[in-house]
């Protein structure tokens, strides 16, 4: 789990590549490529990032073969050709949430989030470790991740505001990772997205 929703305005859907996409992870920002399907967001200049990923896919590889394990036969399950190794469920074989309709749920104009899916580490200024604040304002790296540092990212949208810094996420199941007394899901930011 990388992106918990606390609350959401808009939670669109675009159709996602089968062969070339690279894989998004929920919580990932997406873009839109020129032929409209999402994309991994990548900062770079010239290419704005649409919203929030909330479905993880995986990628396939050329000829079809995804990560899972299946029968040999391969099925086309969707309208845009994803083609997967048939298991017990012909729709999710390998975690991709995306494979029974081709399509990725972006969340954009606005909401809280919290989510595990962003740079510690600044990618273009040596390395250099990031802590984040609240107040910060947040951008998307070549990863398609969130970071505070403007450099990791050409294009300089910001896509969000931090209003809480990492920190152990409670899951709510008894234990003695947080400060509530819960087992910690990881280390998760909050943010306010500002697309």
């Amino acid at each position: 789990m990388a992106l918990l929703e606390e609350y959401h305005v808009v939670a669109d859907m675009y159709p996602v590549d089968p062969d070339t996409n690279p894989s998004i992870v929920e919580g990932m920002f997406v873009r839109l490529g020129s032929t409209g399907f999402a994309l991994r967001a990548n900062g770079a200049a010239g290419t704005l990032a649409v919203g929030v990923a909330g479905d993880s896919t995986v990628k396939v590889a050329a000829g079809g073969t995804a990560r899972n394990q299946g029968l040999d036969e391969f099925l086309v399950i969707n309208a845009q050709g994803k083609k997967v190794k048939t298991t017990v469920r012909a729709s999710d074989p390998d975690g991709d949430e995306t494979a029974a309709s081709g399509k990725i749920t972006v969340y954009n104009s606005g909401g809280k989030f919290h989510t595990d899916q962003y740079e510690t580490n600044s990618l273009l200024s040596g390395n250099a470790a990031l802590t984040y604040a609240p107040g910060d304002a947040l951008y998307v790296a070549s990863s398609g991740k969130l970071t505070k540092n403007a450099g990791d990212a050409a294009n300089a949208q910001v896509v969000g505001l931090c209003v809480v810094a990492p920190r152990a996420y409670p899951s709510g199941v008894p234990g003695t990772d947080t400060a509530d007394g819960s087992i910690s899901l990881g280390s998760y930011l909050t943010f306010i997205l500002k697309i």
